[in-house]
This record gives structure tokens, sequence and C-alpha cells, in this order.
């Protein structure tokens, strides 16, 4: 039996269906093992129980004890081995961390309050990472994501609820818009890796002029010829056949790594060249096409992968993993269900693990889109 006086981190994890929410909890419960002294929760539901995140939670607090939960809404859930889409499920993963090494944070909505009250804490703990949810309808989030990281200097991952009704996010007792999530110190040791979904089709190009969404020019000609340009003669024939295939890719400034954030083509005007997308752009911002493809994203997954392997010792599995994952990546880019948590496993060992699918990915305090976000306990 565990000692729950030990300071190692202990972790388990289940993931449960239902008819209801009640139900969906109970077959979480059922294959959930309970860890002595266990502290924090994550908890994942899918968007058919958005409404009652609020119960699960406080079910899952009295029967396992876990004092702080953190979580919210994917459009399917994550855990060890399985993926589950459109049905009633939860996923959790429960943990017992040193006394004092996490600090909830949240919700965050329009003033830095919760920060503030945190400050007795960041005195005296230095968050390495930053696990946190969003509300993706709230309009200040990426600055919200921008002023959590510049006043405490963690590292933020996480993701934005995905749902196609309430949008709710959690945090210990509270559940509300904005951001919220969980601070751990430094002394916990994690890794963290981002998977890219889409792979370059041209160069990296210039906008040289645009009004916030709307990109009128490119390297000095109207926008729409480079793009035309880069997806080939085949599909710049018939530009209705790109819609959820080509994509916007901006670069992250000063990475030499290929690092980028990717967003949708919102839309063309084909009588002025303009084109839109899902983010405001600037004079003098580069911008790169890129496509979906399955092939290109199976790799990069691989080499992310491979990349968090050699964190670990020879031989050595992940105390446990948090996964966030875009809604459009999984069966719709894969073929099939549970692709991504395959190889996950089968590069890293079988681990207890939770995660969902998103409605945006965070990594280092930006928002992605199209990625994949693996957070490591070692």
């Amino acid at each position: 039996m565990e000692d729950p006086r030990d300071d190692t981190p202990h972790f388990a994890s289940a993931i449960g269906t239902g008819g209801d929410w009640s139900g969906a909890a109970k077959d979480c419960l059922d294959n959930l093992t309970l860890v002595p002294g266990a502290n924090l929760g994550v908890l994942y539901v899918t968007d058919h129980l958005a409404d009652q995140l609020g119960s699960v939670a406080t079910l899952l607090r009295g029967v396992t004890g876990v004092r702080d939960w953190v979580g919210t809404v994917g459009l399917g859930v994550l855990g060890t081995g399985v993926e589950l889409f459109d049905r009633p499920a939860i996923s959790v993963l429960i943990g017992r961390l040193p006394e004092g090494a996490t600090r909830l944070l949240g919700p965050l909505a329009d003033g830095m309050t919760p920060l503030d009250a945190a400050q007795p804490w960041l005195r005296d703990h230095a968050p390495l990472l930053m696990l946190m949810h969003g509300d993706p309808q709230h309009a200040r989030l990426p600055g919200l994501l921008s002023d959590v990281a510049g006043r405490t200097g963690g590292f933020i991952v996480g993701g934005l609820t995905a749902s196609r009704g309430e949008q709710a996010v959690l945090c210990g007792h509270d559940s509300g818009p904005g951001l919220s999530g969980v601070m751990f110190d430094v002394g916990i040791p994690v890794a963290t890796g981002l998977t890219q979904g889409c792979t370059p089709i041209g160069p990296v190009r210039t906008i040289t002029r645009a009004d916030a969404q709307v990109v009128m020019e490119i390297d000095g000609a109207p926008a729409l010829a480079a793009l035309k340009t880069d997806i080939g003669p085949e599909l710049a024939g018939d530009l209705r056949r790109i819609g959820g295939l080509i994509m916007a890719g901006l670069p992250v400034r000063g990475d030499d790594r290929g690092d980028r954030l990717v967003r949708d083509l919102t839309a063309i005007d084909l009588e002025r060249g303009w084109i839109a997308i899902g983010e405001t752009t600037t004079n003098g911002q580069p911008i790169q096409f890129c496509r979906r493809d399955a092939q290109a994203a199976e790799t990069d997954l691989v080499r992310m992968l491979d990349a968090l392997k050699r964190r670990l010792s020879p031989g050595q599995e992940p105390r446990a993993g948090i996964y966030v994952t875009c809604v459009a990546r999984g069966a719709r880019l894969f073929g099939r269900e549970g692709a991504e948590i395959d190889l996950i496993h089968r590069h890293l060992g079988n681990f207890p693990l939770t995660g969902f699918a998103a409605g945006g990915e965070i990594s280092n305090a930006r928002l992605y889109g199209y990625t994949g976000v693996l957070t490591l306990f070692l």
C-alpha cells in the first residue's frame, strides 16, 4: 500500500460512459483506482454533460476525497488507450502531489483579482507549469493568457472549451467564463510538447496590407494571388474545395523551429483579391499557407513523442499525462478514433492519461489550432 505521507507524486486515471451524467460518473469511478492522499483532480466531460460539470465534480470530490478539481468540456474526451466522442463521457486524472505544491487560479474574467490573491503562494513557489482552460467566447482570452504568463513567469498549457451547449470551465467549486486552472511548483518534474497538424505548402511570405482579419496584399500583390500560387492550379481553379483543407499559418516571431499559429480562411473576396482569416493581422507580419495532412501530422506527432522520450531515463515511463488535441484532429484527420492515443502509448508506455478534444490549444501562453499539446509528469 502506498504511504500517503510520501511526497513522490502518484496518479491514477479512468474514463466512463453512461446514459446520463450520474451513469457516466459511476462507470468512471468503477474504473478508477483511488490514490491515498490524492489532492488534485483533472476532469473533462463531453458536451453532452456540459451543464452537469459542477455536479460531476461534486460527486467525484465526495467519493475520492480529492480536494481541488479543474477541467472543462470537449467534443470528445481521452483516456488511457481510448477516445470517446458523441456520447456522454467523463475522463479524470487524480494525483497526490506534495502539499502546497499546487495552487488553483481563477476564474479570471476581466480583472486580475484571483491572481492578486495568489501572490502569497507565488512568493514561495515559482510556477514552472500552469494548466489552464478557457472559454473561447470570452473576448479578452488572449490578453488574459499574456497577462498571467507575464505576471507569473509560468509556462501555460491547456485548451479551450469545445461545446455545442454550455461553455463550462471548472476551478475548485466554481465554474464560469474566462480563464482558470492550476499552477504547479517548479519542484514538480514535468515536460511538455506541441505537435502541428498542418504542413506548409509555400514559402514564408509577408503581409503588406491588412486591416484586422482581412489580408488585402501579400508581397505587394493581391493576397488571393499568393494563395492561388501556393495551392496550385487544381485547387486554384475551384476555390470551393479549399474549405477545411487550406489554412493560413502565422509563423511565431523569433522561433527557429518553424512554430506557427494556424488559422482558418474565413472568407475570400474574388473581386478585390482579398482573404480573411481567423486572426487579427498587421502589416509586415509573416504568413505561410498550410494544408491539413494526416501523414505529416502523424510524422510530427512521432517527432514530438521521441523528443519527450529523450527526457526520460532508459526504461522510465511518465507518471501521468494530459493530452489536449484539436477537435479537427482525431478521426477527422487520422481516419479512426484512438490513433493519437495509440501512438502516445506505443512510444511512451501505458501510463495514467486524461485529455479532451478542444476548441483551441494552449502552449507557451499562445492559442493554437489543429495541434496537440502533451504534458507529462515525470
